[in-house]
């Protein structure tokens, strides 16, 4: 994979780990179960990514923890606050209107295009597409820029 789909992954991967994670913490759980279970699903995480990130989110508010010190070995819980539960409601809807429009424009692209005008002209030095009128694209006159 390039560095630049890399990055994008990253990117999208970062908000979609906060609303995995809201969801899951709707019942009591320590960071590794959550590591474990965002692996189990698909969505393996660093603890180097993981444990900053509920930190943050208990900073937000979005997150309640406290420590189990009754077990062999000390474990840091963490749970979804009623903040935390308002935000992942307004998640979830955000998410899926955000899905029903990705949806829409990719089974459009695939069907032949989204509609709407045909694209101008590439940049100056770009191989030439074709254009409404068969040509280039027009002349350099007609160019923007």
């Amino acid at each position: 994979m390039r560095h630049v789909d890399l990055k994008l992954e990253t990117e999208m991967r970062r908000g979609i780990f906060q609303l995995a994670v809201l969801s899951l913490l709707l019942e009591p759980r320590y960071g590794y179960q959550v590591g474990r279970l965002l692996a189990d699903q698909g969505l393996a995480v660093e603890e180097g990514t993981l444990y900053p990130l509920l930190r943050r989110m208990e900073e937000q508010g979005l997150l309640e923890s406290w420590w189990a010190t009754d077990q062999p070995r000390p474990r840091k819980y963490y749970r979804t606050t009623e903040d935390g539960k308002r935000s992942l409601d307004n998640l979830l809807e955000v998410w899926g209107r955000v899905d029903a429009a990705l949806r829409r424009i990719l089974e459009a692209s695939r069907a032949g295009g989204a509609g709407g005008a045909a694209p101008p002209a590439g940049p100056p030095g770009s191989p030439p597409g074709p254009s409404p009128a068969g040509g280039d694209g027009g002349s350099e006159g007609e160019r923007d820029g």
